[in-house]
């Protein structure tokens, strides 16, 4: 189809990327050279056609040709431009040689422009900015909310707490109540603090020491100061020894005498 036919359809008729407005006609192709519904910048109705696109930071020069306009997945031509200026206008020159100095012209300026913001683009990540958060609304009420009811608590037990420290001060309670919280009480008021117990070394106390020796005194010391029991006791070894003949009356006794004497034996070596 001719390139008049396709201009004359689009700019009389119906084109999606048209967008008109008061300044003007525009374009929203994003292969349009310079953004402008004209004759000369339309990507449509031009089959022999150049422009530039960026590709997250990179630039690539894009050509159309009129001998590939029957295979639509081949349409377009692309070539990386290098990221040094010069160079990548060395390129174009390159493979745009024997093309129409008027679009050269604008793929150049397009070349200029898209440069310079990508520089400006750069500055920008590198300088420190503050970022903008967004807050959706329900969050906001909703902690809004909880602040009015935390505060609304606090109040309340501030009131409880200077009514329970007025009736104190009052006597309301009386000498019963030991057991309230710390908190009630009043932070102006002197509170006696817990006293500081000290160590001292006193000698032991003479009561004491007479009663100790009462009850030693009292056990036996040496081989004179023998009880009756003891008594007992030695003559049933002596007549052990001499054959007499014990009854079982005077076994029992006996047995009950040793068992006193090894008490004794057990609370001496005690005491000592």
């Amino acid at each position: 189809m001719s390139d008049d036919v396709v201009w004359h359809c689009i700019r009389h008729g119906h084109c999606s990327f048209m967008a008109k407005i008061e300044t003007g006609i525009f374009c929203r192709n994003p292969y349009n050279v310079t953004g402008i519904c004209n004759r000369s910048s339309c990507p449509l109705a031009n089959s022999r056609y150049a422009t530039i696109r960026d590709h997250d930071g990179i630039f690539y020069l894009y050509m159309k040709t009129a001998e590939r306009a029957h295979l639509p997945n081949k349409l377009w031509e692309r070539v990386k431009l290098p990221r040094n200026y010069e160079k990548a206008i060395e390129v174009i020159n390159k493979h745009l040689e024997f093309w129409p100095q008027l679009l050269v012209h604008k793929i150049k300026q397009r070349l200029t422009k898209m440069t310079q913001y990508r520089i400006r683009m750069r500055k920008l990540q590198l300088k420190v900015r503050e970022k903008l958060m967004t807050i959706p609304r329900k969050k906001t009420q909703i902690g809004n909310t909880k602040e009015r009811k935390a505060d609304q608590a606090a109040k309340i037990d501030n009131c409880i707490r200077s009514e329970l420290r007025e009736r104190l001060k009052n006597g309301c309670y009386g000498d019963g109540i030991w057991n309230y919280p710390d908190k009630i009480v009043d932070l102006d008021e002197d509170v006696p603090e817990d006293e500081e117990y000290e160590l001292e070394y006193v000698e032991p106390d003479e009561i004491g020491m007479d009663d100790d020796m009462e009850d030693f005194e009292s056990l036996p010391n040496g081989e004179d100061d023998f009880t009756d029991a003891d008594h007992v006791l030695h003559e049933l070894v002596e007549k052990k020894k001499k054959g007499s003949k014990i009854g079982k009356r005077s076994t029992k006794v006996m047995n009950e005498l040793l068992e006193q004497d090894e008490d004794m034996d057990s609370r001496q070596r005690t005491l000592v």
